[in-house]
């Protein structure tokens, strides 16, 4: 047995990080006026930065591809500067952090989107899902499907996101290409039924992924570039008859990038790990960098996958909610706080950066 625990040093590409804990991307939905973020959101990532890599919450790359309410975006110099904050907080605490790059195609709203127009998809098929708008929960508006002479717009902006998000200091930024937003919907039959060059073929529905992915790679480099995918996730109403051809597929062709990490949800995004049949030590195997295990994890999973070699890395999403110090409870197994629900989407200090740390609960009590 491989003698591996989520608590030792990693090596990511150019990195070295302090243990091999991530912590996922989590909407917040506290970005102030031009969707920048909060005065609390350095405090926030930086009160988190003991983890070995910090991804971002999902961070629209224009205006198009924001779906929530109060999202932070990275298309902007003001949003640039703001973000700017957060780095340098998590830097001076010794972390790392990327930043998610995000279009959520047809799961938008027409309140969220310039001039009331109707979200964008791979076809004009509505998504059977809601989303966080004017302060409560509402169904996504209809779609309308791209004209294929607007997919070259949506990859340079993705590339100029790319660009953004390393002048404003971050370690890298990860391509959101799952949860059923635009990416996986183009990659995903029950929602992509083109009939040109992007839509039938499993390699034509992965076109448009890869086009973004090799933008990305040519601006910032593949040792700063990681990507996260959720092969059988029915997040935001998105099914695919043919997954594992499918991801083996993309993730051949992802490898050739030589991407420093691959983000893999396994099974249903936050819910059953085996909501679906598929083999994810295959795309293990058909990735040669690092590979970052998402979904349902405890210590004693983390520890077994990271031994029997089927991970590198282990994700922890809303754990990290209620526990900045997460990484410290974990080692010396401490009890988990619980978050607030009330808190989680929108709001202001109170259930973001106000959870106490394991130390700072104990000497309360004393």
């Amino acid at each position: 047995m491989n003698d591996k625990t989520l608590f030792e040093p990693y090596t990511l590409g150019s990195l070295t990080l302090s243990n091999r804990i991530v912590m996922a991307p989590l909407t917040r939905n506290r970005a102030g006026e031009g969707f920048i973020p909060s005065e609390f959101a350095a405090i926030y990532y930086s009160q988190r930065a003991s983890a070995g890599l910090l991804i971002s919450e999902a961070t629209q790359i224009s205006q198009q591809g924001q779906g929530y309410q109060d999202t932070p975006g990275i298309y902007t110099q003001a949003q640039i500067e703001g973000w700017r904050t957060v780095t340098e907080a998590v830097h001076a605490k010794g972390g790392r952090i990327f930043l998610q790059l995000w279009h959520v195609g047809r799961v938008s709203h027409v309140d969220l989107q310039e001039n009331g127009a109707a979200p964008v998809a791979p076809s004009a098929l509505q998504a059977a899902t809601k989303v966080y708008v004017n302060n409560s929960f509402a169904d996504v508006s209809a779609p309308r499907a791209l004209e294929i002479e607007e997919l070259p717009g949506i990859v340079n902006d993705f590339r100029r996101a790319a660009t953004n998000a390393i002048a404003a200091g971050f370690d890298g930024v990860e391509i959101h290409g799952a949860n059923g937003y635009l990416l996986d919907q183009f990659l995903k039959d029950g929602s992509n039924i083109r009939t040109d060059a992007y839509g039938g073929s499993v390699e034509n529905r992965a076109r448009l992924l890869l086009e973004v992915t090799a933008a990305v790679v040519d601006e910032i480099g593949a040792n700063r570039t990681g990507i996260r995918i959720s092969p059988v996730s029915p997040a935001n109403g998105v099914s695919s008859s043919d997954p594992q051809q499918q991801f083996d597929y993309v993730v051949d062709q992802l490898d050739a990038f030589d991407l420093v990490y691959l983000h893999v949800v396994e099974g249903a995004t936050g819910g059953p790990r085996d909501v679906a049949p598929f083999d994810f030590g295959s795309l293990r195997h058909r990735f040669k960098n690092t590979y970052i295990a998402n979904n349902g994890y405890d210590v004693n999973l983390a520890a077994s996958r990271l031994n029997d070699d089927k991970a590198d890395l282990i994700a922890f999403g809303r754990p990290f909610i209620g526990n900045p110090d997460l990484v410290e409870r974990l080692k010396s197994d401490a009890s988990l706080a619980a978050f607030d629900p009330t808190t989680l989407y929108g709001g202001g200090a109170a259930g973001y950066i106000d959870y106490p740390t394991l130390a700072e609960s104990s000497s309360a009590q004393g």
